[in-house]
């Protein structure tokens, strides 16, 4: 069995999802462990490849990360994730660095190269997780407008007779960043994936979605809600507010610190949503 599958699995046949939030400095990475740490839930951090390059490499996150879960003393499962690799080559640096997880998003290719790419990366990560997705996600990590492309049932089923892939994120009317209208979550495809292919799902464009959509999509499938605008969002409002009323500080770790608290609470806030407390145990 591959490291942290039966975490994945527990989540399928349990009905609870682990949350994935992005990381984009050694700050965001120390609020979320510590967080879930102590509501003791499992998580996955996700690693951009605009974040990976930003921080310095593949390397030097893992590092960071392994140098976290020791002097914090970290017990609960953390799944480092590369988020949205449009190339296999990125996929391959990230596993020979020692990432646990990775996403080849070839979704933007044909449906023939998109199998043919992630199954590349099955053959050479071979003890990663594999999140691989078909259809396109709206919004600004793609460079796509708000507008939704649903993945096909048939081009579901296609792609996973083809890839045997540990997670599968199909479009089903979520986009990332922000939700320009009302979201239509296609909860029956969802349903009809899943329960077809009995794979845990995931759900990218966490961030704004109704908890009653987020709740029910864990009951039609969704194992892992990925989470980064949201978390943008908090700690950027703590942080506008410290510096307006504190023009004369100038210290970065005061100013960088300023959203710890805002953006802890929207972390707590979705580990209760998803129901992952205390499953990390």
């Amino acid at each position: 069995m591959k490291n942290y599958q039966k975490v994945l699995s527990n989540a399928f046949v349990n009905k609870y999802a682990i949350p994935h939030f992005n990381i984009n400095n050694l700050e965001w990475a120390k609020y979320i462990l510590e967080v879930c740490e102590e509501e003791k839930s499992p998580v996955f951090l996700g690693v951009s490849l605009g974040a990976a390059k930003y921080m310095g490499g593949f390397h030097v996150i893992r590092k960071m990360v392994d140098g976290l879960i020791m002097d914090l003393n970290i017990k609960v499962p953390v799944i480092l994730h590369l988020d949205h690799a449009n190339s296999v080559e990125a996929c391959k640096e990230a596993y020979d660095a020692g990432f646990d997880s990775i996403m080849i998003d070839a979704s933007r290719y044909s449906i023939e190269d998109n199998i043919k790419m992630t199954n590349e990366v099955i053959n050479y990560c071979k003890n990663a997780l594999i999140e691989a997705e078909t259809g396109k996600i709206g919004g600004s990590e793609d460079n796509f407008t708000n507008e939704i492309y649903y993945t096909t049932f048939e081009e579901a089923t296609n792609f996973l007779n083809h890839c045997a892939i540990d997670m599968y994120a199909p479009a089903l009317g979520s986009v990332h960043g922000i939700y320009k209208s009302k979201p239509n979550i296609n909860i029956d495809l969802m349903n009809k994936i899943s329960s077809s292919n009995h794979i845990p799902l995931v759900l990218h464009g966490g961030s704004g979605l109704d908890d009653n959509i987020l709740k029910e999509s864990i009951k039609n499938g969704i194992c892992k809600i990925n989470f980064n605008t949201e978390l943008q969002i908090s700690w950027n409002k703590g942080v506008r507010s410290f510096i307006n009323n504190n023009k004369d500080i100038y210290d970065p770790r005061k100013i960088i610190s300023s959203g710890e608290l805002n953006m802890k609470n929207t972390i707590r806030k979705y580990i209760e949503v998803l129901g992952s407390k205390n499953k990390g145990e």
